[in-house]
């Protein structure tokens, strides 16, 4: 029979023993060092300190396998890409070239290769660009979107990049030498089942390389 007393005891022995159990967990806490932060663990995070991973060269499971040797090493080609808040002009930038393409809206009234307004100051901008670069070789391409007829597409492209290719002759040097291409509906940027995306793929692109 339990008396009063032991009662009373058994609840005070349990009563120390979650004492203590919640000193330990605390001092657990106190003593387990937390992980480092890693530089993908958000903005402001300190930078991963931890020292790269050692690689044995001479590890059998890195050699190539026959006669089979490295590729050299090479620059990889980093694009930077500028284009205007209502997009009628972008620029890209690579290690090797320049290229402008141009909405035909800026350029050309609808359905024409004759020049607008407000062509003569965006070509001139593009020429001095390639004066700056040195540039010998200017390709002119020009893009449609997919209304109308293919074969109707691929003549205004290229009258289109006709037109472009003198106005730049008029501002540059006669030895530098043209491509002069008309593609048509053919490599969009953009999605031509919205009106957005035809105005896109409705350009004029003119690049040409970057001073060495």
């Amino acid at each position: 029979m339990t008396t009063l007393h032991d009662g009373r005891a058994g609840r005070r022995a349990r009563a120390r023993r979650g004492s203590v159990l919640v000193a330990l967990a605390s001092t657990a806490l106190l003593v387990t060092p937390s992980p480092a932060a890693r530089a993908d663990s958000g903005p402001g995070a300190p930078a991963d300190t931890t020292p790269p991973t050692k690689i044995d060269a001479k590890d059998p499971d890195l050699r190539m396998p026959g006669s089979a040797k490295l590729a050299p090493g090479r620059v990889l080609d980093i694009k930077s890409v500028v284009e205007t808040d209502d997009g009628d002009e972008r620029r890209e930038d690579t290690n090797a070239k320049v290229k402008f393409a141009l909405q035909a809206e800026v350029l050309f009234d609808k359905d024409s290769s004759k020049l607008g307004g407000e062509a003569g100051a965006r070509i001139k901008a593009i020429a001095q660009e390639i004066e700056k670069q040195n540039a010998t070789t200017v390709r002119v391409f020009g893009f449609t979107d997919d209304l109308g007829s293919a074969l109707h597409g691929l003549k205004l492209s290229k009258e289109r990049a006709d037109a472009v290719q003198r106005a730049l002759s008029a501002n540059l040097d006669s030895s530098v030498h043209y491509q002069i291409r008309g593609y048509g509906e053919q490599y969009p940027i953009a999605d031509n089942s919205t009106e957005e995306g035809r105005k896109k793929n409705r350009r004029v692109e003119v690049s040409f390389g970057r001073a060495g």
